[in-house]
């Protein structure tokens, strides 16, 4: 379905490139087909361009009639501006999608002609790799056929899950924010070795092979994963220990509430948005 479909970025910054890096080792779609655009930084589109192979285009010089599917790539502080100076813009039938924390489908509409298809969608950073966890939550004017492109659209970089809107703040806790926690553990595990006497670089390794084996574990065994955390806990050996230092640390009770805080922040973005359309 992607086949010949014109895709414009609006806002050209790291998800942005995130997620274009992530669609160029797709087989579904051609570099070709990507055009990217922001507000004044031409020399950012430039190195996009140079880099990917795409068309990095001045905003002013947007055929935005021929584009067919529309991604709000700015940063929610951005969106409203962004979304009025569009008005005027977007046709009938094209597919805005949106990847804004904290942006609701709703919010978007109104700003959109009636009718106009919306989505939401949450990727991670691991996009780049073609490795996000993405949601798509839709909104009111979404077809069977427009469905299908979006999921086929975030397939490209990484795998989609479908999901309730009310559940997209969670989600964004969870998934959009969770690589940083995950490189927030790795830095500890980093600095214990280095402080048990490994180099900086074997450290790293170390503990990479470790999380990239665990996490294909759980992929490749279908297993819970407190049963494969049983399977390698004997009792009073080593990794038991390990275990008990980190429930007394609290460590399962601090993961919790960066998931909560996380989505916290997101739902406050957009109460704070639905503040600024009541002043407009």
């Amino acid at each position: 379905m992607l086949t010949n479909k014109r895709i414009l970025y609006v806002g050209a910054g790291s998800m942005a490139e995130g997620m274009i890096s992530g669609m160029r080792g797709s087989d579904s779609i051609q570099t070709e087909q990507i055009y990217v655009t922001n507000r004044t930084n031409s020399e950012r589109l430039h190195e996009l361009q140079k880099r990917y192979s795409i068309h990095g285009v001045p905003r002013d010089e947007v055929d935005w009639n021929s584009m067919d599917i529309i991604i709000l790539a700015m940063k929610p502080k951005d969106i409203i501006a962004s979304l009025i100076d569009l008005q005027d813009k977007v046709q009938e039938g094209q597919l805005v999608i949106s990847v804004a924390a904290g942006i609701q489908n709703e919010q978007i509409e109104h700003y959109l002609p009636d009718s106009q298809p919306v989505v939401r969608i949450m990727p991670n950073t691991s996009s780049t790799i073609g490795e996000s966890a993405t949601a798509i939550a839709t909104g009111t004017h979404i077809s069977k056929d427009q469905f299908a492109l979006i999921k086929e659209l975030v397939q490209t970089f990484g795998e989609a899950f479908v999901i309730e809107e009310a559940q997209m703040d969670i989600f964004t806790g969870m998934a959009g924010s969770g690589p940083a926690y995950f490189y927030k553990l790795m830095e500890h595990f980093e600095e214990t070795g280095v402080a048990a006497g490994f180099d900086r670089e074997t450290a790293r390794e170390i503990g990479t092979q470790t999380m990239l084996g665990a996490a294909r574990m759980l992929v490749g065994t279908k297993e819970e994963p407190s049963a494969l955390r049983k399977k390698v806990t004997s009792p009073n050996g080593t990794t038991a220990a390990g275990l008990e230092a980190l429930q007394e640390a609290g460590a399962g009770e601090a993961m919790t509430k960066a998931i909560l805080s996380a989505a916290a922040r997101s739902n406050e973005i957009s109460e704070e948005l639905k503040k600024q359309q009541l002043t407009r």
